[in-house]
């Protein structure tokens, strides 16, 4: 997760707090998306960012777990390819980790 990314979701988390809020992820990569996952959870493990010993506690998921929850002309349009390329189950269990 870039710099600017982990500071957009520091600000939002210090105006709205973590109760109302969640991260929706998109990334191809299981380990990117984990990554992102584990940025919002417990802090930066790069110690690089905003988020570097941070630890927001905020919950993420992939898009491809919201699929039941959007248009599904527009998951098809937009995700739907994807699904057929990318490791979904191994995406998602990456993600899952990270969450409490």
């Amino acid at each position: 997760m870039d710099l600017e990314n982990q500071a957009r979701i520091k600000d939002l988390t210090d105006k709205y707090g973590k109760e109302d809020l969640i991260v929706v992820l998109g990334g191809a990569e299981a380990e990117a998306s984990g990554l992102a996952a584990e940025t919002v959870a417990t802090g930066d493990p790069t110690f690089a960012g905003p988020l570097s010993g941070v630890s927001l506690g905020l919950k993420a998921y992939h898009m491809f777990e919201l699929k039941n929850d959007v248009d599904a002309d527009i998951y098809e349009a937009q995700i739907g390819m994807m699904e057929m390329v990318l490791n979904v189950e191994e995406i998602i269990e990456e993600v899952k980790t990270y969450r409490k």
